[in-house]
């Protein structure tokens, strides 16, 4: 597509998956990288911190106590979002509609080791945090209650996680989430006009063009999407279709975490910083239907713009109007590309 006028010019791009539009501001940024990089504290933390209530053996602020466990660690949230137990009811008086939620909600430790992030792990060792992820898939997803599992994380005290120690939450439902909902509608459509995969023809694009691409295996590409909303927004989808992570076989597995451990490591060089970001897996529901429509993909969402301390804030027109960047996925893409 080498398309100048997208390097040059404001345009709006098309978020296939969600059917939203993003706006890019090129002529904003020419030189994104000219701002200065603050010197940040990259303070080491200790392997084992006797405050931290995700610790080994350390106790929880409800009084349990952890195992000494070494890899991983799943365990029920104890300030849980969602409750399981909680009354089914509706209201509706006029124009004031609720209906109750049910849910589960886990935490999910990827490591004993109170310094580390996924950043610092080896692939095998991710791939142990992979095979968590399908264990709760399956088991939550078994639950006649739950119609949804999402699997994420928040790196960094500025995507508001409250604990630095290597986790992350995977929340489980009985009705799908918004985001979830847009990208069920975006891809069911296109699979019954095209009885194809939306992501897989997207990813065939992708490949053909290598404008976005940052890394590849045999099973997966790293990639900044064309409608990339955060300026180093990237998204990790499997190359055959599967529409969700338990398709994936054991060499899947590995190769899926060496593609997040290559996406983490270069963020951390990015600014020489440990990189915040959110990041989330999306894929099928698990309420019994025909899914056969969904491809799974796991995004993640970093908010860091020029430097380790200048972040990209979702205000003002981004609130009333629409998302907006100035960087452009591709200037975005072969910066991080350099990283790995």
């Amino acid at each position: 597509m080498k398309n100048t006028d997208l390097q040059d010019y404001s345009h709006k791009r098309f978020n296939i998956l969600t059917g939203e539009w993003v706006l890019v501001s090129p002529h904003r940024a020419k030189r994104p990288w000219q701002g200065q990089n603050e010197a940040v504290s990259n303070e080491k933390r200790p392997t084992y911190d006797a405050s931290c209530y995700l610790c080994a053996g350390n106790t929880r602020i409800n009084g349990e106590v952890n195992p000494k466990y070494e890899d991983v660690f799943v365990f029920t949230n104890d300030f849980a979002a969602l409750q399981s137990d909680s009354p089914s009811f509706s209201v509706q008086e006029g124009l004031l509609v609720a209906q109750s939620e049910k849910g589960i909600c886990k935490v999910i430790c990827f490591s004993p080791d109170h310094s580390k992030s996924l950043a610092d792990m080896d692939p095998a060792d991710i791939q142990k945090v992979v095979t968590a992820w399908q264990d709760q898939y399956a088991e939550l997803g078994a639950n006649e209650l739950i119609h949804y599992v999402q699997i994420f994380e928040n790196k960094g005290a500025v995507m508001g996680c409250s604990n630095p120690h290597p986790h992350g939450q995977i929340w489980s439902q009985s009705t799908l989430p918004n985001e979830v909902d847009k990208k069920n509608t975006q891809q069911l459509n296109y699979y019954n006009k095209n009885n194809s995969s939306l992501l897989g023809d997207y990813l065939e694009q992708e490949l053909a063009l290598e404008e976005r691409i940052i890394f590849q295996n045999d099973a997966f590409v790293v990639l900044i999407p064309f409608w990339a909303v955060w300026p180093f927004e990237t998204m990790i989808v499997p190359k055959k279709h599967q529409s969700n992570i338990l398709d994936m076989n054991e060499q899947d597995a590995f190769l899926y975490a060496e593609a997040i451990s290559k996406i983490t490591k270069a963020y951390d060089k990015l600014f020489n910083t440990s990189f915040p970001y959110s990041s989330g897996i999306h894929q099928a529901p698990t309420d019994g239907l025909d899914y056969s429509h969904w491809h799974w993909h796991m995004s993640f969402y970093p908010p860091l713009l020029r430097s380790a301390t200048v972040k990209k804030f979702m205000v003002g027109y981004e609130m009333f109007g629409s998302p907006q960047r100035d960087i452009t996925a591709e200037t975005a893409a072969q910066r991080i590309k350099d990283l790995i």
